[in-house]
């Protein structure tokens, strides 16, 4: 376990609950090396989650498909929605309380071309949803407890918006916890999921 104790200082800024990391994670950039080539994208819409919320996949304690939400802030925990989407988490709090930020969209930066021809679709339906992301980005479970601060994925802190820059509003898709507003986007941006 040498990576908690590697980025618990780098990432003090994630070290706090689940709902200011989510927030604070608007504006970062995800950078993923693949194939040779960097890819990049500024987070747009995020979600919230820790183990004391009905709909976490914490909530029930740690599990092996779940204990890297279970490290320190500042490592990925990708799961596989309804057995066909990956979806990438950065985890937030301190280790051992299951908490983290679920990416639901972000905006391309580096590598457009390579993320359409990785998604088949046209632009505006690139990265706006979760699976979508991590299909655009090449991430699968093998980044599940990557530190990230390492390649081949990285989060870089980027500017935090301003409050009134954010909408937050329930997140999508639940059953359990479906009206707690723990998703948060930039007003107005193009690449914002749909519900």
């Amino acid at each position: 376990m040498s990576s908690i104790a590697s980025t618990s200082s780098a990432w003090e800024w994630l070290v706090t609950d689940a709902e200011t990391a989510a927030r604070r994670l608007l504006g970062a950039t995800i950078v993923r090396e693949l194939d040779g080539e960097r890819l990049s994208a500024r987070i747009v819409e995020v979600e919230a989650y820790d183990q004391e919320d009905p709909a976490s996949h914490t909530f029930r304690g740690p599990t092996p498909r779940n204990a890297a939400m279970f490290l320190a802030a500042g490592h990925a925990y990708v799961y596989l929605s309804y057995g066909i989407h990956h979806c990438l988490n950065v985890v937030a709090g301190v280790a051992g309380h299951g908490s983290g930020v679920l990416i639901r969209a972000v905006e391309p930066v580096d590598g457009l071309e390579t993320m359409l021809a990785r998604r088949g679709t046209p632009r505006k339906q690139v990265t706006n949803g979760p699976g979508k992301v991590c299909q655009a980005l090449g991430i699968d479970l093998a980044l599940t407890g990557h530190p990230l601060e390492q390649p081949p994925l990285r989060l870089i802190r980027g500017p935090e918006p301003a409050d009134d820059e954010i909408v937050t509003t329930t997140r999508i898709g639940l059953t359990k916890g479906a009206d707690t507003p723990r998703r948060f986007y930039l007003a107005g941006h193009p690449d914002v999921s749909r519900r």
